[in-house]
């Protein structure tokens, strides 16, 4: 057997391990907490232990002024429960939609969002909203007695509830009282004919250029009421197709259109780019309008007319208060959520009367909850009490994810109509025709349902 010798070059070093002191050990075991001490607190200055947070994190999606104002209220929740993170972003009110359907198209969306109430239809449809249902009858906070019927019910599809109402939105009438006082009312009329009569006093006694204000170029919300006051469903068929040629419709119109026949309402409504300005200088001296311009009205009226401008509800064909628009926002949940139970926590938190009157006082929004209306906020603020009364008296519009294009379409025909280029026989077939062209897609997914 062949034998192979090491040379002394390749024996293998045999290394000694060196014997450290109990100085050098010391000295490493204070080097290494020194450095984890200036991590920890290097940390704490920069947030960088964000990866380390167990918290659960909920992403929330508030548009506008909303959005800014809503982050104010969430040390409080996080302060209730410390196992959840809220992390708001404010995304402008112009792009919401189109972003909200391009994160759906990407899977990107939120943990929770606010949605307008007439955009619920539409991401019912894409199936990608949560059923509260199940979350409303375990809570011992959330009813629907405690919010406003017409609110609550633009919320409910098929039987199920799909947003939480957040904050409430309707229209009443604003009108000068010491114009109609000169037109011989102590009070805003309550009736159609009260609304004729007293537009035709106050132009005939040449107290107001005009009785009442309608911007047909960029509002169809009056005409629409007034339709619903008289019954008119707007769609019929299951929604596929439209009603405005219909009787109810067609009497409304007809109503509506009395004003700009008699000169009661201005025709060119371009004209007119400042409300306030048309009625402190008698141009106008009513106007169908939104919660928001009480503050306008209370900052933009000239001092001297300060006391001299008040809110009403709307008058109704029989005198009674007339149904107005259910507008307002929603709470939705998306169901790609992880976080299911902790978003609930959240929205019963924004849901809580005494949170809902915070809310109103950062952003002027009225609140859904009909506890928050007993709050001296509200309870003495005489212009706010008009919106009280109005929100026992809303409607929702026809819950069709097409419902903001047909509005615009109404709102064309109708501005026809008042500028005397279309009948209103004309206008409302030509109407229907064009809604049922919209309504095509809808009525083929209706009918291959099985």
């Amino acid at each position: 057997m062949m034998k192979v010798r090491m040379t002394k070059k390749e024996k293998p070093r045999v290394t000694r391990k060196r014997r450290e002191s109990p100085r050098t050990k010391q000295s490493a075991l204070i080097c290494a907490l020194s450095t984890l001490f200036a991590v920890n607190l290097f940390c704490t200055f920069t947030g960088c232990n964000a990866s380390t947070d167990r918290r659960a994190e909920i992403v929330f999606w508030a548009m506008g002024a909303e959005g800014e104002h809503v982050a104010k209220l969430m040390p409080e929740f996080e302060r209730r429960h410390p196992g959840i993170k809220v992390r708001v972003q404010m995304i402008p009110w112009n792009a919401a939609h189109e972003k909200l359907l391009t994160s759906y198209a990407g899977n990107s969306l939120p943990d929770l969002t606010q949605l307008g109430n007439t955009w619920i239809p539409e991401f019912h449809l894409l199936n990608c909203i949560e059923d509260l249902t199940p979350y409303v009858r375990q809570s011992s906070t959330v009813k629907d007695t405690s919010y406003f019927a017409g609110i609550w019910d633009t919320n409910v599809i098929d039987s199920s509830l799909f947003g939480l109402p957040w904050y409430v939105d309707t229209r009443v009438l604003f009108y000068r009282t010491d114009l109609l006082e000169r037109a011989g009312y102590s009070r805003a009329p309550v009736s159609w004919d009260e609304w004729y009569d007293v537009s035709k006093k106050l132009v005939d006694g040449k107290i107001a250029e005009h009785g009442v204000f309608f911007p047909t170029n960029n509002e169809w919300a009056s005409p629409v009421l007034m339709a619903v006051q008289l019954g008119s469903p707007l769609l019929k068929e299951n929604a596929t197709r439209g009603d405005f040629s219909g009787k109810q419709f067609r009497s409304a119109l007809h109503a509506f259109d009395t004003f700009f026949q008699n000169g009661w309402a201005p025709i060119k409504t371009t004209q007119i780019v400042n409300i306030y300005q048309g009625m402190a200088d008698r141009i106008f001296a009513m106007h169908i309008t939104g919660p928001w311009n009480i503050g306008e009205f209370s900052r933009r009226m000239p001092p001297e007319l300060q006391d001299k401008w008040s809110t009403a509800p709307l008058p109704g064909p029989d005198g009674k208060i007339g149904a107005s628009l259910a507008g307002g926002s929603s709470l939705v949940m998306f169901k790609n959520s992880e976080h299911k139970n902790e978003i609930w926590q959240l929205i019963e938190y924004l849901s809580e009367p005494a949170v809902q009157t915070e809310f109103y006082g950062l952003t002027g929004d009225l609140p859904a909850r009909t506890e928050s209306w007993r709050d001296t906020t509200l309870a003495n603020n005489k212009y706010a009490q008009a919106f009280f009364h109005q929100l026992k008296h809303v409607v929702p519009m026809p819950k069709t994810p097409e419902w903001e294009q047909i509005a615009q379409k109404v709102r064309e025909y109708v501005e026809l109509v008042s500028m005397n280029r279309l009948t209103v026989e004309d206008a409302t077939l030509a109407l229907d025709k064009d809604v049922d062209q919209m309504l095509e897609k809808r009525r083929w997914m209706l009918s291959s349902k099985p």
